[in-house]
């Protein structure tokens, strides 16, 4: 059998591209403007495209491709694929839900915990003798209040690590409460921000959440709060957190994703009391291994005529 091209629109590591080879697909890898323009305008019958929501895919890119079936998003994010205009069009979109969520969280323990120790200040005085210069008192995490903004399966993996390993009082919000969750929803990210301790930025990108956090909820955070972002950057008013961290309106802040990442502000780097890593909370080796799989299981199930496993919006409908 003839392997099904699909475009890629992002770097994709050898191994998940092994994967995904292995279920049948052949993938084309265009994960620059230049590469991703020419090779839409260079195969218009290809069926299938794979991307992430930083990334996205366009309606007119959709246009271009009239025999498109299938986009997978290979992350839970797809915040820029147009998503009304590929159902309008018939084209299934999914996306992989659940596949880093063990990752996320351990990560965002990390980022937390180093944070709130400031483990990167008190590594670096230690290894340049300034040893006792260094030895400040630092904030505790037992038993403080962790407010999740957006608690979808990564949210609640983060709370169930908080609460259970450190005894944190667990709140959120989400535009509606969970049903049959435990933990307190708050009507608001002003009124969460106001209880918080730590808070965590678990929410989607998009229009819906863009600026969610700006200078009045990191005003609410205050002095002694701390922010963790491994959601979105575009949740984020990066200015806002600028101005907060250079004028000690919060106490710090842990971010794994930037808005307009891969470029960083450098007014943002340069900030006190930051950590940033690089988007890489979901990058374990088994995080990469199953979001791979649950591409290739959606992609076989799309072509073999069946309902795909995790789709985006309305329910998929079967090849035809």
């Amino acid at each position: 059998m003839q392997s099904i091209p699909i475009l890629v629109l992002m770097p994709l590591d050898p191994d998940r591209a092994a994967r995904i080879a292995a279920g049948g697909f052949a993938p084309i890898l265009a994960p620059t403007p230049q590469q991703r323009g020419a090779a839409i305008k260079a195969s218009p019958a290809l069926r299938a495209v794979l991307t992430n929501g930083a990334t996205g895919f366009t309606a007119a890119e959709m246009d271009a491709l009239p025999r498109l079936e299938i986009i997978c998003a290979i992350g839970v994010g797809h915040e820029n694929i147009d998503v009304a205009a590929a159902h309008a069009r018939g084209i299934v979109v999914t996306h992989g839900p659940g596949t880093n969520a063990t990752s996320v969280a351990d990560h965002t323990l990390a980022l937390l915990m180093a944070i709130a120790r400031d483990i990167p200040a008190a590594d670096a005085a230690a290894k340049s003798g300034r040893w006792m210069a260094a030895r400040q008192p630092r904030a505790t995490i037992s038993g403080k209040r962790l407010g999740i903004l957006g608690l979808g399966q990564i949210g609640l993996e983060i709370a169930r690590r908080a609460q259970g390993g450190f005894g944190m009082a667990i709140a959120y919000h989400n535009r509606h409460p969970r049903e049959g969750c435990a933990h307190a929803w708050l009507p608001s990210v002003m009124a969460l921000a106001e209880w918080s301790d730590f808070l965590v930025i678990a929410a989607p990108g998009g229009a819906a959440t863009r600026h969610l956090v700006d200078a009045g909820v990191l005003a609410a955070l205050g002095p002694s709060g701390f922010l963790i972002n491994i959601g979105r950057g575009s949740v984020v008013e990066t200015p806002a957190l600028v101005e907060a961290l250079n004028r000690g309106v919060i106490a710090g802040a842990a971010l794994d994703v930037v808005d307009g990442e891969p470029q960083v502000p450098p007014e943002l780097a340069a900030s006190p009391n930051l950590i940033l890593t690089p988007h890489i909370a979901g990058r374990s080796p088994e995080a990469i291994a199953a979001s791979a799989a649950l591409v290739a299981e959606n992609l076989r199930a799309h072509f073999a005529g069946l309902a795909v496993l995790t789709p985006v919006g309305q329910p998929s409908r079967a090849a035809t």
